[in-house]
C-alpha cells in the first residue's frame, strides 16, 4: 500500500471515529439537510456567518458511511473562520478534484489535508458521498433547506 493510500485511510479512519464539529449549532445562521439516496448518508450542516461574511462556526449532525462522516468533519474543521468567498472556492477546488477535474499536485488550490480525497475519483459511487455536506454548505449559504446527490 502506497503512503497517500495509508495516509487517507488513517484520516478516513482517524475522522469517522472521531468527527470534528458533530453537533447542531443552537441559531445557526444557516443551514441545510442533504441526502445520498444511492448510500443512505443523511447529514445537516449548520453555520453561523457573522456580518462580515466570515464563517465563525461550522458543525454537521446525521448519519453516513465512513467516506461521508471524514468528509464532513475535515470540511468544517477546514473552512472554520474562512470568508463565505473562500469557503465557495474551496467546494469548487474539491468537487472538481474528486471528480478527477483538477489535481491538486499540480495545480495551485487552497484545500490542504482535503486533497488526501483524491484518490476518491478512482471510485465513482463514492464521490457523491464525499461531497455531500460540501452540497449542503453551499446549499445553507444559499438558503437552501434541502439539497439530494439526485
Amino acid at each position: 500500500m502506497s503512503y497517500s493510500n495509508e495516509l487517507y485511510q488513517q484520516v478516513i479512519l482517524d475522522h469517522n471515529k472521531k468527527p470534528r464539529n458533530f453537533r447542531e449549532i443552537d441559531n445557526a445562521t444557516h443551514q441545510c439537510h442533504g441526502f445520498n439516496p444511492l448510500c443512505g448518508d443523511d447529514y445537516t450542516v449548520f453555520l453561523t456567518v457573522g456580518d462580515d461574511g466570515i464563517i465563525q462556526d461550522i458543525s454537521f449532525m446525521g448519519s453516513g458511511c465512513a467516506i461521508s462522516k471524514a468528509s464532513s468533519s475535515l470540511m468544517t474543521h477546514n473552512l472554520k473562520g474562512k470568508s463565505i468567498d473562500d469557503a465557495k472556492i474551496m467546494f469548487d477546488e474539491f468537487h472538481r478534484m474528486v471528480l478527477g477535474e483538477f489535481d491538486p499536485e499540480s495545480e495551485d488550490n487552497h484545500l490542504g489535508k482535503l486533497s488526501l480525497f483524491k484518490g476518491i475519483r478512482e471510485f465513482p459511487s463514492r464521490i457523491k458521498c464525499a461531497s455531500l455536506s460540501w452540497h449542503s454548505m453551499v446549499g445553507a449559504l444559499e438558503k437552501n433547506e434541502d439539497i439530494t446527490t439526485e
